[in-house]
């Protein structure tokens, strides 16, 4: 493969650049030094918050477009490229659709912190993985004062099984995701990974030919969509297999970090 023309590359986050610790390798960074060094826009996206993305990659946050909450959130040195926040009382609707399904805690994903109403601790750890900055309230359906960038479920029986039959009927108004095991994300028709791809596309004049992703689960099916280089893990969800034109090492084998290595090298 020639890689000589590549110019963006984009990674999701848990499950592809990062081991099943949550935990990224440190030989990333020599690796992202000779990406950027070429030129690369290097682009970390995925369903986390943007606050927690900051922290994950702090030491080169100011080198990293990041693309947050699926997509719905794109920025560069604390400057916004793109927001498609979802309608509020699509929102509220959702909320109490989650109040029926059992083993489920719903979790409204703002610009400015994201909103829960459980501190149950098993839920608490998984939300802290994703989510720097949160608030416990009384009511989600009385949250007013924030952009509403995503909605999701943290589903301790498994989202695929559990929590996306009740949300599938509203697949032709929201994109709705099974992002994890235990995640389904729900956001405005418009805001995917895609989407934020074809937004830097435009903004730095990139062709999906000269675009690289990485990418393990259903979130990142339109991303791949959007790069002519799209792997996914060998730890990936089928579905992304089958749409990706190459396979990667598993993340916990580093396996973004070889192929930009084959890239740089």
């Amino acid at each position: 493969m020639n890689f000589s023309d590549i110019k963006l590359i984009a990674t999701d986050m848990d499950g592809t650049l990062l081991n099943s610790k949550h935990e990224l390798n440190e030989s990333f960074y020599p690796i992202f030094r000779k990406i950027k060094d070429h030129g690369i826009i290097f682009v970390a996206a995925s369903g986390r918050q943007y606050f927690n993305l900051t922290k994950t990659l702090e030491k080169v946050c100011d080198e990293v477009i990041f693309a947050a909450e699926n997509g719905s959130y794109v920025v560069f040195k604390d400057e916004e490229i793109h927001v498609q926040a979802t309608d509020p009382e699509i929102v509220r609707e959702l909320v109490t659709t989650s109040r029926g399904i059992p083993n489920t805690y719903p979790i409204i994903c703002g610009k400015k912190k994201a909103y829960v109403e459980n501190d149950e601790p098993e839920f608490i750890d998984h939300l802290k993985l994703y989510f720097e900055r949160y608030e416990i309230v009384e009511d989600l359906l009385e949250v007013k004062d924030d952009q509403f960038l995503k909605f999701t479920v943290c589903d301790l029986a498994g989202s695929e099984v559990n929590s996306y039959p009740h949300y599938k009927k509203y697949e032709d108004i929201l994109k709705v995701k099974v992002s994890g095991p235990i995640w389904l994300d729900i956001s405005d028709k418009r805001a995917n990974k895609g989407r934020a791809m074809e937004v830097l596309q435009e903004k730095f004049n990139i062709t999906p030919e000269q675009t690289m992703a990485f990418g393990d689960y259903l979130n990142d099916l339109e991303m791949l969509g959007k790069a002519g280089y799209s792997y996914a893990m060998a730890n990936a969800h089928p579905d992304i297999k089958k749409i990706a034109r190459f396979i990667a090492k598993s993340n916990d084998e580093n396996g973004v970090v070889e192929v930009l290595t084959e890239l740089t090298d």
